[in-house]
This record gives structure tokens, sequence and C-alpha cells, in this order.
């Protein structure tokens, strides 16, 4: 008990949604402050899609399970390695990554799926939705980054972001295309 009265009494060394004043990185503080809300978003939404592969790891069955179970299981560790970059260039631009669960949950653009256990195709294409508007946000924000001069963020959303999510959409929906009474998308 006596930590827990300790803890009441710490201050922040540093608010959420402020940016540090003083870095050299010849970007003013109004494009790190923008750039950041950007990237928290993405953060926020990469980690709600992590936490939605692992909840399909967990929960996958039929005919498919190995494979997808094992695949899951390897989406979800791409996802972990993003989030680890997009954090770390929200805390090189000043400000705070967003972290905990709670706070991810008013974040996301990622609706909630369900508690319970989904039909594979169901898995597949809640994984695809949440794909598709991490994809279109990291679009726009890599636009936006490359306007206001930040190659580094650009880089982080294109080569990083939107490679990543591209490539496991086209893994996802090979899957659909190759399960029986399932329509494939077009080609």
């Amino acid at each position: 008990m006596k930590g827990k009265h300790m803890l009441k009494n710490t201050k922040e060394m540093q608010a959420y949604d402020t940016i540090t004043p003083n870095l050299p990185l010849g970007l003013s503080i109004e494009i790190r402050e923008e750039l950041v809300q950007h990237l928290n978003q993405t953060l926020a939404d990469a980690m709600t899609l992590r936490d939605l592969y692992k909840k399909c790891h967990w929960q996958v069955g039929g005919a498919t399970f190995y494979q997808l179970h094992l695949l899951f299981d390897k989406h979800h560790a791409a996802q972990c390695e993003l989030i680890d970059e997009i954090a770390e260039r929200v805390q090189t631009l000043g400000g705070i990554s967003i972290a905990l669960a709670h706070h991810v949950c008013e974040t996301t653009m990622i609706p909630h799926g369900p508690r319970g256990r989904e039909e594979v195709r169901a898995q597949i294409t809640r994984l695809l939705e949440a794909h598709e508007l991490i994809i279109k946000e990291a679009r726009r924000s890599a636009h936006r980054a490359q306007e206001l001069g930040d190659d580094v963020s650009n880089d982080l959303l294109v080569s990083g972001v939107l490679r990543t999510n591209e490539k496991q959409v086209w893994v996802l929906s090979e899957h659909l295309v190759a399960m029986p009474g399932i329509e494939g998308t077009a080609r």
C-alpha cells in the first residue's frame, strides 16, 4: 500500500500532446506537433491490429488452422516491429507515444471486434478492413510528412507502415481466394 501512495505524489515529466521544444531537428515545433499526432494515430491503429492478429492466432480454427495460426503470429510479430519504430519516431520528434491499452482504445479508428470466436472468413475480413484503415491513414500522413519536409517520418510511413501492411493484405487476400465457397477479390 505504501507504494501506491507514493505514486499519487509523482508528476509527469512531460504531458501527452506536448512537444519537447529544444530539439535541433530542423523542424519547427508546430511541424513536429502535427507529425506526432499523425504518428500516434498510426501507432494506436497498429497496436489494435497487432492485438487483433494475436486474437485471431489464438482463436483460429478449421481446415486451414495450422497455416493461419502461424501466419497470424508472423503478421503479429511484424506489427510489433512497426509499433516500436513508430513509437521511437514519436519520441525522437519530442512527443509522447501512445502506450496504454485504454488510451489506444480511445484513439484507434479500427472497430472493436467481438470477444468471442469468429469464423475464419470473418477473421480475415476483419483484418483486411483494419489494414485498409491503416493504409489510408498512412498514405495521408506520408504525404503530409513530405509536404512538411520530414523525410524520416515519410520514409517510416512509406517503407515501413505501407510496405508491411500492403504485403500483409496481399497474403491475407490470397487465403480468401483459396478458401472454398468464398469469393476472391477482383484482380
